[in-house]
């Protein structure tokens, strides 16, 4: 049976401290959680009742054997989660200054296993089946992961729903040969303008792109919200979800359909794994056929109870917590 979603990108674990408002350097204790934003967008739909897997890779370690224990129990299937000698599990520590200043450290040296996704050794079958694919702008950032990416978006060919989260994270594009390169982008480029390039070509094969303001920039050059949904409907994709903070979400269809809907009132603890949550909402609603502005509120709404939450993917809600929030016309 086909799979309701499989996503391919970063995982790792989260390193959350267990008290906010504190700097790093003063913080006592954490709290581990299952990280990386494909592997979050799977929990998320795997919590509204979808049938999910992921692509990636952890490292060796008991990190890696924490990370299959923890997918096996949100429901996510871990076949495709292999490892890869002589490489770390990544860790990701972060600051929580609400509502809005959460600071993330990085820790992926001396470089990540989920960059090292083969494109020899994925099952392209499996990839094309699935009724979503969704993959990440992270995953275009270094080789083999890149065009392991592009490999299976293409094989995909945009049968049924294929996502691109933009995903941009620049600190991610800062060095392709590990020779003091930081800063450069490939072939001499800036990461912007390598990101670009390589964005372009995702979306060509892609049906539904994903991004902030910051990231649709990144991928249009554009960062008026309605003129970079248009930018990224003439790139190839069928949909364009353009996320504007406290504004709210912008949705635009080639069809000519669109919605734009506010934000849902919420207190902030960690802003961090939102808009996961926001995008296994977005292909829960996209599977059940609802119209876009549906979608969207419900998105919305499940990005909002985990900003109100601590951790990320342990904080992905049901969908019980989704329609109690959207009655309730806030998350309390």
């Amino acid at each position: 049976m086909a799979y309701d979603l499989i996503t391919m990108g970063r995982i790792g674990v989260d390193l959350y401290p267990l008290q906010t408002g504190v700097p790093l350097a003063q913080v006592t204790s954490f709290g581990k959680f299952l990280g990386g934003s494909a592997t979050n967008v799977a929990v998320a739909a795997s919590r509204l009742g979808r049938r999910t897997a992921v692509i990636t890779r952890t490292g060796d370690d008991p990190f890696g054997a924490y990370i299959h224990e923890a997918l096996r129990g949100f429901g996510v299937d871990d076949r495709w989660v292999t490892p890869v000698a002589g490489l770390p599990t990544p860790v990701t520590f972060c600051e929580i200054f609400p509502p809005d200043d959460f600071p993330l450290y990085f820790y992926r040296q001396p470089k990540a296993p989920d960059l090292e996704i083969d494109a020899h050794d994925l099952d392209l079958d499996a990839v094309r089946e699935a009724r979503v694919f969704w993959v990440t702008g992270t995953g275009l950032s270094e080789e083999p992961s890149r065009t392991a990416t592009l490999a299976a978006l293409a094989h995909r060919a945009k049968s049924a729903t294929t996502v691109f989260d933009l995903d941009w994270r620049p600190m991610f594009w800062n060095s392709t040969d590990r020779k003091g390169t930081a800063g450069k982008g490939t072939a001499g480029k800036s990461p912007e303008d390598s990101a670009r390039a390589f964005y372009a070509e995702a979306l060509r094969h892609t049906t539904v792109a994903v991004g902030n303001l910051d990231e649709v920039e990144i991928a249009t050059g554009v960062r008026e919200p309605h003129a970079a949904a248009a930018a990224l409907l003439e790139a190839g994709v069928e949909l364009a979800v353009v996320k504007q903070g406290p504004k709210g979400v912008l949705a635009v269809h080639r069809d000519g359909t669109s919605a734009e809907v506010p934000p849902l009132p919420v207190t902030v603890l960690n802003g961090l794994g939102a808009g996961d949550a926001f995008g296994g909402s977005l292909c829960h609603g996209l599977l059940a056929g609802w119209d876009l502005e549906r979608i969207m509120r419900h998105a919305n709404a499940a990005g909002a109870i985990v900003a109100s939450r601590l951790e990320c993917s342990s904080a992905m809600p049901t969908p019980e917590e989704v329609e109690d929030a959207l009655s309730a016309g806030a998350v309390r």
